[in-house]
């Protein structure tokens, strides 16, 4: 990670920790959390799609697994909401080792339409489930989370600013996870399978030890990111495991910068903030969102963060005459 990226989310954090001191406005507050939500979902699938150029377009199955692990367990068993978070995680990442064993063999399209199907099977039996899932009813009135020692709760929740900083503390483990990925070999092994998987595996590096390591950790993310908002919507149903967060998460990576760390966050604050404010569009935001993909692949392909290491190199003399597309 350059300098840039790094002063980036050392600058999103900060002014994120600081915003609820600032602007006390309940929807704003509301729209952030959401935004925060977004980011970790957006930084999960950029591990697998960014880093390692396989596109998972079952992604949401892994956001589906956490919340519904985090219902059940908080609901049925009693399981506190805080220790449901991190639970969550791992079962979506042992969903995500099983599936990866299978699917990550693939390539290309293959891959792409296998992970699919994945995330289009659990819907179906969420939705038919009905003894353990509750079917399209759902789970409603999930507790929200609280910290008590010995008995005493100490805080419980129930405001969303208390919401807010957990989402940011989530955010905040989830950068760190990015982070320590990033700055590691398997990131630059992840890369090299990215960029010539073949010529990788003729340097001795195993594209599919690559890539499984890196499903996996996505996947756990994600699964955290389901439990967080399963306890702050109250709410879940087999929506979760809709096409529409997938295409919202691909949006995200895509516009703020796949293969980094800021992209997401980027992505994550513009689409976020749009999606709460233009709710007016909500029945044809996959359209929307379909054009805008399609759009920014074509004229913006690295995101956001390329076209600000553009500008940054053309100012400093680097880069003449060049386009952001090239």
């Amino acid at each position: 990670m350059n300098r840039l990226e790094t002063r980036g989310v050392l600058l999103f954090l900060a002014l994120a920790a600081l915003a609820p001191l600032v602007i006390t406005d309940q929807f704003f507050i509301h729209v952030m959390v959401m935004v925060f939500f977004y980011a970790i979902l957006a930084s999960s699938l950029n591990l697998t799609v960014g880093f390692v150029g396989e596109l998972s377009l079952g992604h949401a199955a892994f956001l589906g697994i956490g919340a519904y692990a985090s219902a059940i367990l908080s609901t049925e068993y009693g399981l506190p909401a805080l220790a449901c978070i991190p639970v969550a995680g791992l079962l979506a990442a042992l969903a995500g080792l099983v599936i990866g064993l299978i699917t990550l063999h693939l390539e290309g399209h293959f891959f792409v339409l296998i992970t699919l199907a994945f995330a289009e099977v659990l819907r179906l039996i969420v939705n038919n489930w009905i003894e353990v899932t509750r079917g399209p009813l759902g789970f409603s009135s999930i507790p929200p989370p609280r910290l008590s020692i010995g008995g005493h709760v100490l805080m419980d929740f129930s405001s969303r600013v208390q919401f807010y900083y957990l989402a940011l503390a989530v955010l905040a483990v989830t950068i760190g996870v990015v982070l320590l990925y990033a700055q590691s070999a398997f990131r630059v092994g992840a890369v090299a399978v990215r960029e010539n998987r073949r010529l990788a595996k003729a340097v001795g590096i195993d594209p599919f030890r690559q890539a499984l390591l890196t499903f996996v950790i996505g996947a756990f993310l994600a699964g955290m990111a389901g439990s967080f908002y399963a306890h702050y919507i109250t709410f879940v149903g087999p929506e979760v495991f809709g096409f529409s967060f997938m295409v919202t998460m691909l949006m995200m990576v895509a516009l703020g910068g796949k293969g980094t760390v800021l992209g997401p966050l980027l992505g994550a604050l513009l689409i976020g903030v749009a999606l709460e404010y233009l709710r007016f569009i909500n029945e044809i935001r996959l359209s929307v969102f379909g054009i805008l993909l399609i759009l920014v692949t074509m004229y913006l392909p690295q995101g956001a963060i390329g076209l600000l290491a553009w500008r940054r190199m053309r100012k400093a003399g680097i880069v003449k005459v060049s386009a952001v597309t090239r």
